[in-house]
């Protein structure tokens, strides 16, 4: 299976979960009388929303180079990574603003089997975070990574409503804003999720570098080849779910423009081969004088 075939089945695994979850908390929040839950349920319908983007700009990202990008559409990823962050942000905004109404409008206690749903919740969610992550980390893909951490916010607001509804069943009468006081920390912790997920992003977009142990294999592999007999410069930009770099490698100076040649597209193809996730790879050739 392609890195781009496991990155699709990771983000259908995620629309199809997040639905799912959409509904139960909706459901079990609206008549167990939990806001923190129904916060849950309005960041899941995000996450769904938030999912198909990823799915799109997968696919998007895996378009074959042509004319007019020659380096391919891989930069479509970090963008689609920003608009996930965006959704992130409006649920936060939402989920805290309502909290805030309901912390002032009296209201009824939790029902208590909210609890065994949300411990449900927050058990699959954990179990979704590490699955999509899993396949973010395999893919080299950071919408997928972000993808994965809506997983994980969902998890941390699902903990801070069970705690939340845990507190206002125990103390009873007077500490029903327990629930909205936990979503409105959720809502906290998903701003600071938000960050996380954008800053990695900005760096791809920006050609930040942050490529140390792959610059050591292409050191390693590229030493292999009968001929290299250093690198010096090696530079690297990440474009979707592929590595562009351009390498420079010393070989002898006395050698033919043709030999070297030869050299440089052999070093090209073992790269390729024992480092896949490499995309387009540039040699320069540096002449290396004998003392």
């Amino acid at each position: 299976m392609t890195n781009t075939e496991k990155a699709i089945q990771a983000t259908y695994f995620s629309i199809v979960g997040n639905t799912f979850l959409a509904l139960i908390k909706g459901l079990t929040g609206y008549f167990g009388n939990s806001y923190a839950l129904i916060a849950d349920a309005i960041e899941s319908t995000a996450d769904i929303f938030a999912s198909f983007l990823v799915l799109l700009g997968i696919k998007f990202a895996n378009i074959p180079p042509d004319e007019n990008h020659p380096y391919g559409h891989g930069r479509v990823e970090p963008l689609v990574t920003f608009t996930v962050v965006g959704f992130l942000i409006i649920s936060a905004v939402t989920i805290a603003y309502q909290s805030i109404q309901y912390i002032f409008t009296p209201h009824a206690l939790p029902a208590s089997y909210t609890l065994w749903v949300l411990g449900g919740i927050i058990i699959w969610k954990e179990i979704s975070y590490r699955l999509v992550m899993k396949k973010g980390i395999e893919t080299n893909s950071s919408s997928l990574k972000a993808d994965a951490w809506h997983h994980r916010s969902d998890a941390i607001t699902s903990i801070a409503a069970f705690i939340g509804i845990s507190v206002a069943l125990i103390l009873g009468k007077g500490y029903e804003a327990a629930d909205d006081w936990a979503a409105l920390f959720a809502s906290g912790f998903i701003l600071y999720n938000s960050y996380l997920i954008f800053r990695p992003a900005l760096g791809e977009i920006m050609d930040e570098h942050f490529y140390d142990d792959l610059i050591e294999r292409i050191r390693d592999v590229s030493q292999q080849v009968e001929g290299i007999i250093d690198t010096e410069k090696c530079y690297i930009r990440k474009s979707g779910m592929q590595y562009h770099v351009d390498l420079h490698a010393r070989v002898d100076a006395y050698i033919t423009v043709k030999e070297g040649h030869a050299l440089a597209h052999q070093l090209q193809d073992t790269l390729h081969e024992q480092i896949p996730e490499l995309g387009h790879i540039s040699i320069h050739i540096e002449p290396h004088e004998h003392p």
